[in-house]
């Protein structure tokens, strides 16, 4: 007899994979050159471009996970490869995991959102300041980024470095500042995975267990996320996991760094896992039961606040879909995943590499175009030639106008190649090529960044990235 599910499965698996195929070999830049054809590349091809050893992708359709697969080295000293096991750190993407934590002990009456978090926190408390005088820190304005705390992000610690405490963290006894209020909480979104840490601190008091154990028994297990832990360092899973790389493709030494920061940055997961946390929010949101929160609390959750932000997740509001969002950054690491509110789709994309920025915005526009998503599309410029002369003017060495932690004075070096501008960053081994757009307008085709070089009483500056760095030429 004819197995009629096996053939129907069967032809799935080979609909699958030809889609798959078709989204490995359809990556393609941020911007295209007017009345040229679209240029696509092979995933494994622009991994050696990027100096990315591994990466690991899971696609949402329809509510339920499309595909998940591996690609390249978790580990160049063992020689193993990553597959849809392999565990990663997903730096800031702990961020909306752990807010799930916060909101669970709302919807009990545990928290309240909007009281000062100095009721919660036991034996270190927020400093009263100026700024704190009359509006204060909350829940709400930590998860959203607006509760006027200070540090950015954190570098992690390496596996002989000594390992502080959250307390330790908050007073800035360990590789990073006191985290403090400089602003008037509510006035201002400004990014601080510093207000995370607080939250973690109040999640250890008003549970009395340590973070991980909180967050294993609550939140993972409840989703599903097996292969998923806060666990910093890691002890009790040392298999499958994958190594971290630096801008060059070189292994970090220790294999990777730990985080104490474990509600900002120290989540180990998968695609896989982080896909099953993006389905539990949809189907809450189709009016799932029993779910980790309530659909109520979930649609709070996915209300925007300043800069666009929600109770954990970033969001992008559109009059025809929402999605909810989240990138992340350690050493050695970059991530990103998306999940569209009702449309069912959702893509994690994480690699293991300081420079995966590039390619994972290549991967995910592969993804939009073949699932019609309608985001990362790439946009069509018409370049223009300019002489050796007029591209000699602006070459030369360039000084970012603010100190960088770690680094200090930050130089990159512009010069000409191929009749375009070439940078070099010496700080993290990145070259891009500029494309010129006008005399003094630039972009960065692979990426879609735009810059403009600003020259006034002999004095030559550049403006990159919608105006979010600024250079100076200085004398050699």
């Amino acid at each position: 007899m004819i197995c009629i599910s096996c053939q129907s499965q069967e032809s799935n698996k080979k609909q699958e994979s030809s889609e798959i195929q078709t989204i490995e070999n359809g990556l393609f830049l941020a911007t295209q050159i007017e009345g040229s054809a679209v240029e696509t590349f092979n995933i494994r091809d622009r991994m050696n471009y990027y100096k990315v050893p591994g990466v690991s992708i899971a696609v949402v359709e329809n509510g339920k996970l499309k595909w998940a697969k591996g690609y390249g080295i978790a580990n160049t000293n063992t020689g193993s490869k990553v597959d849809e096991n392999t565990l990663f750190q997903a730096a800031s993407i702990s961020k909306p995991i752990a807010a799930l934590a916060v909101l669970q002990l709302v919807e009990k009456d545990v928290l309240d959102l909007d009281k000062d978090v100095n009721n919660y926190l036991k034996d270190w408390k927020i400093p009263a300041n100026e700024f704190t005088k009359n509006e204060k820190v909350t829940l709400r304005r930590l998860l959203t980024h607006t509760a006027g705390v200070t540090v950015h992000g954190f570098p992690g610690y390496t596996q002989t470095a000594t390992f502080p405490t959250t307390t330790q963290v908050l007073n800035g006894d360990g590789n990073t500042p006191k985290i403090t209020v400089d602003t008037a909480p509510g006035e201002i979104w400004r990014y601080s995975g510093g207000g995370y840490t607080i939250v973690q601190k109040v999640i250890e008091d008003v549970t009395q267990k340590p973070f991980e154990a909180t967050m294993d028994n609550n939140v993972l297990k409840t989703i599903g996320m097996k292969n998923s832990t806060f666990e910093q360092p890691l002890t009790n899973r040392k298999e499958n996991v994958s190594a971290a790389y630096d801008f060059q493709g070189k292994i970090i030494d220790g294999l990777w760094n730990n985080y104490p920061e474990k509600a900002a940055a120290g989540l180990w997961t998968t695609p896989t896992d982080l896909a099953k946390y993006c389905i539990e929010i949809q189907e809450i949101l189709k009016g799932k039961e029993n779910g980790i929160l309530k659909k109520e609390t979930v649609l709070k959750m996915l209300t925007a606040h300043k800069n666009n932000w929600g109770l954990g997740p970033s969001l992008d509001v559109n009059e025809d879909f929402l999605i909810f969002r989240h990138g992340g950054k350690n050493a050695g690491f970059t991530n990103r995943f998306l999940s569209f509110t009702k449309r069912g789709y959702s893509v994690v994309i994480m690699t293991n590499a300081d420079n995966g920025n590039g390619l994972v915005d290549e991967i995910l526009r592969a993804i939009s175009k073949h699932y019609d998503l309608g985001i990362s599309n790439s946009k069509t410029i018409k370049p223009v030639k300019l002489t050796n002369e007029e591209l000699s003017k602006l070459t030369g060495k360039y000084k970012l106008n603010y100190q960088v932690p770690n680094i200090g004075d930050y130089f990159i070096e512009i010069s000409i190649k191929n009749d375009k501008l070439f940078v070099n960053d010496p700080n993290n081994g990145d070259t891009k090529v500029l494309t010129a757009l006008g005399e003094l307008k630039f972009i960065d085709l692979a990426i879609g960044d735009e810059g403009m070089f600003q020259i006034e009483n002999e004095k030559t500056g550049l403006v990159w990235g919608n105006n979010r760095f600024q250079f100076y030429k200085v004398a050699e």
